[in-house]
């Protein structure tokens, strides 16, 4: 399997990097080369592809895929389509974790992948489910899909729920801070709804299982380690630093009230203040990222196709920070 991925050095990407080269589904770190005669039959040589823009070229974190034995290729996603589709040509996965203002770019990458011949496209979703309508991200995201779809592009949706790095309060004395990039200061309506939850280092553990699996072509899947409320999380979090954490209580229609204010305010439509709103609504309020409301929504569960895969636990990730061991996200 020969696998391209937009977005590489990002968060979501860099996980993905590591989840296909430590992936036991055949993915290994070499270069396109033809397989040999010692090597078992069962082994599937894999060529991962990074797809860079130009101006990115030299920096370190580039340099630090091809030391991994990540081929890198300059890619202009608003360039010539010839030219991106002949750096498409032979793959067989396409990976999009591109930046969420730059999900427009989405478009004429599938419709390169498309004239490629392209066998799956993976759009960038990676964050919690909801329907349209609620989030402007989202919709943003099922534009990307409806464009997928129109071109009969074969595809799979990947969503894992909120991350664990940015699902954690504050504790009193301030020692989870270095971790903490957005820590939650606020329960909303009550604390009881579940959230699906994962830690971002584990995203690509599933990315690997599930591009490599017929079944999930043309399909929305929704991989998470855990389901919990933030009560819950909140409970967590006191058990293993022994402080107690003192949450505000945000209600329903004060987001909604929030909401209202920003988006008369600010002409940015996917400013990341409403967006964390939006999450914050949906997930906190609404319900939308449960498993639950997944497969309403059409979403095969990872959990029930691959019941012996298993991300790490939220208590694991929260004795990290308390041992210090932790590391803040888009903090390299």
């Amino acid at each position: 399997m020969r696998v391209a991925l937009v977005g590489a050095t990002g968060e979501t990407g860099t996980s993905v990097i590591d989840g296909l080269l430590k992936s036991s589904d055949g993915f290994v770190r070499t270069p396109t080369i033809h397989r040999p005669r010692e090597f078992n039959a069962d082994w599937s040589l894999q060529d991962l592809t990074a797809l860079v823009r130009p101006s990115s070229l030299g920096k370190p974190a580039v340099e630090e895929l091809k030391t991994r034995g990540v081929n890198v290729v300059s890619a202009d996603l608003q360039g010539p389509q010839e030219s991106l589709v002949r750096i498409l040509k032979g793959i067989d996965v396409v990976i999009s974790t591109i930046h969420y203002q730059a999900l427009g770019d989405e478009i004429p990458l599938a419709t390169a992948a498309k004239a490629a011949g392209v066998k799956r496209y993976v759009p960038c979703f990676f964050a919690t489910v909801a329907p349209k309508g609620i989030m402007h991200l989202r919709d943003v995201k099922e534009d990307v899909l409806c464009h997928v779809q129109r071109l009969y592009l074969p595809y799979t949706v990947i969503d894992i729920g909120w991350w664990y790095q940015i699902a954690l309060p504050r504790v009193p004395s301030g020692r989870f801070d270095y971790a903490l990039l957005a820590p939650i200061s606020y329960i909303f309506e009550g604390g009881e709804t579940p959230i699906a939850l994962t830690d971002v280092r584990d995203i690509g553990l599933y990315v690997a299982k599930i591009i490599s699996d017929p079944k999930t072509i043309n399909q929305k899947v929704f991989a998470f380690s855990e389901c919990l409320t933030q009560n819950q999380v909140v409970k967590l979090v006191e058990k293993v630093s022994g402080e107690k954490v003192d949450s505000a209580k945000l209600s329903a229609k004060e987001i909604e009230t929030s909401l209202s204010d920003i988006k008369r305010k600010d002409s940015d439509p996917v400013s990341q203040i409403q967006a964390m709103n939006e999450y914050w609504y949906s997930w906190g309020v609404r319900g939308d990222n449960s498993p639950e409301h997944a497969k309403y929504l059409g979403y095969l569960i990872a959990a029930d196709l691959y019941p012996d895969l298993k991300g790490r636990s939220l208590e694991t990730f929260v004795r990290e920070v308390a041992d210090q061991k932790a590391r803040k996200v888009y903090s390299q």
